[in-house]
């Protein structure tokens, strides 16, 4: 067929805007695409909430990709695996309780899946600030201020856009990079023991993997901590290349976000 690169421009522009457009009032923005993230994104698309993806790099995975130290295999326990069967990624029982797949395959299979299941997924752009409002005394975020990354990259002073979001989960891993924003600028407390952001410790994987899931949660009005970011956010421990309680807790904050929801 003859092929008009008017007609390619047209199409690309059209359906990414369409998107967008269907992402300015959202119920859950998820900002970062690691696996905590893809897995919230699945689970909520999957029970038909509007849900959006915002990664700032060109690719998801966060560091899912690299396994341990890019040897590109990746260990999750017995209690997790079930996570990665649903989304048909092949696993092998190394010994009694260690499950391995292969850490390319683990991340595109999340990453599809979550796409396919509804959510929308928008990479190179960036969250440099959150939207608070304030009703009767209480703070609430109810929204994203994104920018592309490309602009945050080359440091050009040109304004962001919002989106507006019920909820709004952070899973930036270690970086805490939302959380980090809300409390430097405002004068609010989160639910943790100083009200701030309490840092991550050293590595303590045992420990580390029980209070990912234990410390996801809604650590301020609006906004849920999830990933190493829940961790690193109630003063935790780092895991290393194991990926079991990532997953519990993007199937974790999903559930308690999705009741939520449902609760009004």
């Amino acid at each position: 067929m003859a092929l008009d690169e008017v007609i390619i421009t047209e199409a690309i522009a059209s359906e990414y805007f369409r998107k967008f457009k269907e992402s300015l009032s959202l119920d859950v923005a998820i900002v970062g695409g690691g696996p905590s993230g893809m897995t919230a994104a699945r689970k909520l698309a999957q029970a038909g909430c509007n849900v959006a993806l915002f990664e700032r790099k060109l690719s998801l995975g966060g560091g899912m990709w690299g396994g341990g130290m890019t040897w590109n295999m990746i260990v999750v326990q017995t209690e997790s695996k079930h996570l990665l069967e649903e989304v048909g990624v092949p696993l092998k029982e190394y010994k009694p309780g260690y499950w391995v797949a292969d850490a390319v395959t683990a991340t595109t299979a999340l990453a599809s899946a979550a796409c396919l299941a509804g959510a929308k997924v928008f990479n190179c752009m960036s969250v440099e600030d959150v939207v608070l409002r304030e009703s009767n005394g209480v703070k609430r975020v109810t929204g994203l201020v994104i920018n592309s990354s490309p602009v945050e990259i080359a440091g050009l002073h040109v304004d962001p856009v919002t989106i507006a979001s019920t909820h709004v989960i952070e899973a930036t891993g270690h970086a805490v990079e939302v959380l980090k924003k809300l409390v430097r600028k405002n004068s609010v407390r989160l639910t943790t023991a100083s009200g701030g952001i309490e840092g991550e410790q050293s590595l303590w994987a045992e420990v580390a993997e029980a209070h990912t899931v234990d410390n996801t949660r809604e650590v301020f009005p609006g906004i849920w901590v999830a990933g190493m970011a829940a961790n690193a956010t109630f003063g935790s421990y780092r895991m290393g290349p194991i990926f079991g309680g990532m997953l519990l807790s993007g199937e974790k904050v999903a559930a308690e976000i999705l009741a939520r929801l449902r609760a009004g």
